[in-house]
């Protein structure tokens, strides 16, 4: 077979991705905050954006502004450079100023004295003297308060929070004063979780740090004593057993509670009272002070500040019996292209590269704008659309939650699965149920045991959480009762799925709560008894 050379016409599409459409992808899966911190950017780097918000100043300005302009607008002008001049002074004034003084010998023969006497300085020098000297006269002035201004932020002035690592750091300084002691414990105050925990293995930090691991014991001895109690523990037990020893109440009772926690998570009070050899009324004393005590004692110093969660959009019934659906505005950024101050300095630009720079601000401000418009528009037509299908939830609850895909929503709005999966990527709706993310709608479907329509796997879930809060505590449901119940309600369902969903939602076996139970009735039963034989003691 020869090789030869030739020329082809192909005509092929393809789909390029713009730096444009780069840009409205990235837009549309932005939660509102990252949003906001975008277009921030975008309003420092680009000339020609401003905020919608400064329309109203901006058109004040120029009104304001043509008083002392150098065109002929809004008015004629003096000789002076003050627009309106005339205007200001009394007709008296106007003939004083246009009389000729004479020379400088005639000013001083009619003041009677030098001109040197009378202009001893600069009238711009005694003014800046004089403003320097003068005291201020309003608190603002001060720099100590800010009541008249509108920007004021009392947030601004709110002292940071104490974390647990800058408590402890204050502590060390003082506990210690050999640098290698510091030094080692330091590194265990870094390594301090948030709940105020160390690693289980500290071999790594001797090694690392060069000491010994009796001197990283003997610090971390120290470190154990610091505020808040139980700070520094290695595991739970170890927590616990520093607040009772805090409390002077870690006797060998105490100590044997402690060291099988596993056994009062079971509820297995017989063999742990055997453990403690103790009676009905000591084991229970003592679990309740393990329940008094802080399993976690560095929550409660500051870590990272929660954001509060603002909703995308808002559905609220609508006087026709159906629901209205709109977006926050205070979500969305309001931007506009200033094509005023682009057409000024497209007249003064004569550089090329001026010209290219300011054609490209005013091309991407303008595809910013675009691309935030059908932000919303997307996100407004995917919720709308949500709403329609999953009526039933927000007119019944959640029982009546519908099994959900995005591929149904694409369908619908004639978009493609990604862009619907962008949309309700940290996107949240405010309800007459509560506030959801958008991908709280979106759930698998299990089939029904009568071949009926699907039940939504949250529907399930919540259904299998009110048979156990309905539960007898004289017959608590095992998890094929559980199925059957559920297959008499129509739901064909598998017993690991009914496990799944219930460790899910942290709810424990049917033996645990077999026991759980009948320990609280237990305790309200021997209250009651005791109420009793207190009351009918003679007086």
């Amino acid at each position: 077979m020869a090789l030869t050379q030739r020329l082809e016409f192909r005509q092929s599409q393809s789909l390029v991705m713009t730096p444009q459409l780069m840009q409205a992808i990235k837009l549309l899966q932005l939660s509102n905050l990252d949003l906001t911190t975008f277009v921030e950017e975008e309003l420092e780097r680009n000339p020609l954006l401003e905020r919608a918000n400064d329309e109203a100043g901006s058109g004040e300005a120029p009104a304001e502004a043509g008083q002392f302009s150098d065109g002929d607008e809004g008015g004629s002008q003096g000789d002076d450079g003050f627009g309106g001049s005339a205007e200001g002074f009394e007709p008296g004034q106007e003939e004083w100023m246009s009389k000729d003084l004479g020379t400088r010998a005639e000013i001083e023969q009619t003041l009677d004295t030098g001109l040197d006497n009378v202009f001893s300085e600069e009238p711009a020098e005694a003014a800046a003297r004089n403003a320097q000297d003068a005291a201020p006269t309003t608190y603002t002035e001060w720099g100590g308060g800010a009541s008249g201004d509108e920007d004021y932020n009392l947030e601004a002035f709110v002292a940071a929070e104490m974390t647990l690592s800058d408590h402890l750091a204050e502590q060390l300084s003082v506990a210690f004063t050999a640098p290698a002691q510091r030094m080692i414990g330091q590194y265990l105050i870094d390594l301090v979780d948030e709940a105020g925990y160390l690693p289980p293995d500290l071999g790594q930090a001797a090694e690392r740090l060069g000491a010994s691991q009796a001197d990283v014991e003997g610090v971390l001895a120290v470190l154990q004593k610091f505020d808040p109690p139980g700070v520094c523990a290695r595991n739970l037990s170890e927590c616990l057993a520093i607040q009772l020893r805090e409390l002077d109440r870690y006797d060998p009772a105490m100590q044997a509670l402690v060291e099988h926690l596993d056994l009062l998570a079971k509820r297995d009070i017989a063999s742990l009272r055997k453990l403690c050899g103790v009676d009905d009324e000591d084991i229970a004393d003592m679990i309740g002070e393990i329940r008094r005590l802080n399993p976690k004692p560095g929550m409660k110093f500051g870590s990272a500040r929660l954001q509060t969660m603002v909703p995308d959009v808002y559905v609220r019934p609508g006087p026709d019996g159906g629901w209205h659906v709109e977006l926050n505005s205070d979500t969305l950024p309001r931007v506009l292209v200033n094509q005023t101050y682009y057409s000024e300095l497209s007249k003064k630009i004569g550089k090329d590269g001026d010209k290219s720079y300011f054609t490209d601000a005013l091309q991407n401000a303008t595809w910013l704008v675009r691309a935030l418009d059908q932000r919303a528009r997307t996100i407004l037509k995917v919720a709308t659309e949500i709403v329609r299908q999953q009526d039933g939830f927000f007119t019944h609850g959640v029982a009546h939650l519908r099994p959900l895909n995005l591929k149904a929503v694409a369908d619908a709005i004639q978009m493609h699965e990604s862009t619907v999966s962008r949309v309700t990527a940290n996107k949240y709706m405010a309800t007459n149920r509560g506030t959801f993310e958008l991908k709280y709608f979106f759930t698998a479907s299990i089939a029904s045991a009568d071949g009926g329509e699907a039940h939504s796997a949250e529907a399930v879930r919540h259904h299998i959480k009110q048979l156990i809060d309905s539960e007898d505590p004289a017959a608590i449901l095992s998890d094929d009762t559980i199925v059957e119940r559920l297959r008499g309600s129509g739901i064909d369902i598998a017993r690991r799925t009914v496990a799944k969903y219930r460790e899910a939602m942290r709810i424990p076996s049917s033996v645990q709560r077999r026991r759980d139970k009948q320990s609280a009735l237990g305790n309200v039963l021997s209250t009651a008894m005791s109420d009793r034989s207190r009351n009918t003691e003679p007086a």
